[in-house]
């Protein structure tokens, strides 16, 4: 992960980019934050994905693009995570250290989400990625998306 760039000098020392996992009974809740929804949505894929295996042990050695969208910003963020457990649990077995948001894109009519990402890593394999829990669904159950001038933090239970 790129190193971490502090918030203001007012306020706490709390990386600009970020996530953190919250007990919650049963699952996992992803405390993910950036300076714009798309770095929120990025952290939080990472989040899942460092639940499931450390990712400094993950290495570029290919790209996997997605393309989802969701007819507001909880759907976009839901189906976003979902699009990549789906690519992680499917053959290759696709799994990434870094993913970059390529497009954002608001219907103003309607208020819907379209996204295209891009994530750069390598197939999954258990003789060289530890082993973490498995996460077997993402929830819509207390999800949280909060805006402020920049700063977005979204909230995430998944189930492992």
């Amino acid at each position: 992960m790129d190193e971490p760039e502090n918030g203001d000098e007012d306020g706490p020392s709390v990386p600009r980019v970020g996530y953190e996992y919250l007990d919650h009974t049963a699952d996992v809740q992803i405390h993910a934050w950036g300076t714009s929804l798309r770095q929120a949505f990025e952290q939080s894929a990472l989040a899942m994905f460092g639940y499931m295996t450390e990712l400094d042990t993950i290495e570029e050695q290919m790209t996997h693009s997605i393309e989802t969208s969701g007819h507001d910003l909880e759907s976009a963020l839901y189906n976003f995570l979902d699009e990549w457990l789906f690519h992680f649990c499917a053959e290759p077995n696709f799994i990434p250290f870094r993913i970059e948001i390529t497009d954002w894109r608001e219907d103003p009519q309607d208020g819907s989400f379209h996204i295209e990402a891009l994530g750069l890593g390598e197939v999954f394999d258990l003789n060289k990625h530890p082993q973490g829990t498995e996460v077997k669904a993402i929830t819509y159950s207390a999800m949280q998306i909060n805006q402020r001038t920049d700063y977005v933090e979204t909230f995430v239970i998944i189930d492992i």
